[in-house]
């Protein structure tokens, strides 16, 4: 792959030496937990977590993954229904597999340590150019830059540069642009720092960046011509595919019924509230379930929600059933989703908090 200059490239130079002097000297205000003792498997994990989630929605999970599996070994060996539960909520849950496909192969190919070469990190599952770098700069003191999101912003608007984000090329040129620039060591880790600390307090992604207190806004091309809000330019998202479906609440006394999704696609392997596409009203709901030989004492409608990934919008309706309660709960084919577990399992309601992760998807209609 060809990789083009990065126009504006030098700043460069200036940008980096402002910038790790503005890191050293400033107080790390942000207190994120990942930075008190940056090993490579605490950078690790902190770095997958914070891919399409939010710093202080991690913070949580990420101090309660590393009580429980506090070493590559142990997340190597962990049960998959005790490592979804450990992710619950943070979504886009092939992350949390690919962290034990991960830890396995590190512990077979690597002794239980996280290699600190650039190219064995990439060849590990889950981890692309960003991860690898991150973690070869942050815990192996590498001269790499770590090119996120609040990266590219930084030096699209101080090159004043409207090369496209979104595109892999850009960020490759970037990190081409940059590594002359880059310092060794402890230095290595806290200019990655201050790009990314940079972009998410002071040129911010979303209303008017802070330039008043920018260090770097002496450089910016874009504050300099006022035309900070012009950049990043990136390529606009397709539009979500929106889909509809019922959620059925199904309980036999104290139990609640679940079922597995299949083994690929959306929310792979996870467990589920039982849901049909479409919106279903009562009657046909109860038609449905009474062919499935179910025999119904009630049922009551749920508060319709919506939940948005990244490509798919699902607009849910829900309706809370209640079967009745004889020693072996009916079974009932998942016909609605193909390759399916064909029953359903009844759970206890504090099983589904302690040990079963349902989706934040279905999780709306947990019951409480």
């Amino acid at each position: 792959m060809k990789i083009l200059p990065w126009a504006g490239d030098s700043i460069f130079p200036a940008l980096c030496e402002t910038l790790l002097a503005w890191r050293k000297s400033a107080p790390d205000t942000r207190d994120l937990p990942w930075r008190d003792e940056p090993t490579p498997y605490h950078v690790w994990i902190s770095e997958i977590m914070l891919q399409q989630t939010r710093a202080a929605v991690v913070r949580g999970y990420y101090l309660r993954f590393l009580d429980a599996l506090p070493t590559v070994r142990d997340l190597a060996a962990v049960d998959d229904d005790a490592l979804m539960k450990l992710w619950q909520g943070l979504g886009y849950y092939s992350r949390a597999r690919n962290l034990k496909r991960a830890a396995q192969a590190i512990v077979t190919d690597h002794g239980g340590e996280l290699p600190s070469d650039f190219d064995a990190l990439l060849a590990l599952p889950g981890i692309g150019r960003y991860t690898a770098s991150a973690i070869a700069s942050f815990a192996y003191g590498e001269p790499r830059p770590a090119v996120d999101g609040n990266f590219l912003r930084v030096a699209a608007r101080v090159t004043a540069n409207g090369i496209d984000i979104a595109k892999d090329t850009t960020k490759r040129a970037l990190e081409s642009a940059l590594a002359p620039s880059y310092p060794g060591g402890r230095d290595a880790g806290l200019l990655n720092e201050a790009f990314m600390d940079l972009g998410a307090t002071v040129c911010l992604p979303n209303g008017t960046p802070l330039c008043r207190v920018c260090p770097a806004a002496r450089l910016c091309l874009a504050h300099e011509y006022g035309t900070e809000q012009d950049y990043p330019v990136k390529t606009a998202l397709k539009a979500r595919r929106k889909e509809q479906h019922t959620v059925l609440l199904l309980s036999c006394g104290d139990r609640i019924a679940i079922r597995k999704r299949p083994a690929r696609g959306l929310l792979a392997d996870l467990w589920e509230y039982p849901n049909i596409e479409g919106k279903l009203t009562k009657r046909t709901v109860r038609a449905h379930l009474e062919a499935e030989g179910f025999h119904i004492l009630d049922i009551t409608p749920l508060p319709p929600t919506r939940h948005i990934f990244s490509h798919i919008e699902w607009n849910l309706a829900g309706w809370a059933v209640s079967v009745a309660n004889t020693n072996e709960p009916p079974l009932m084919v998942a016909e609605e989703i193909e390759g399916a577990p064909p029953t359903l399992l009844w759970v206890r309601r504090a099983e589904l908090t302690e040990r079963y992760s349902i989706p934040t998807a279905f999780g709306y209609f947990t019951p409480q």
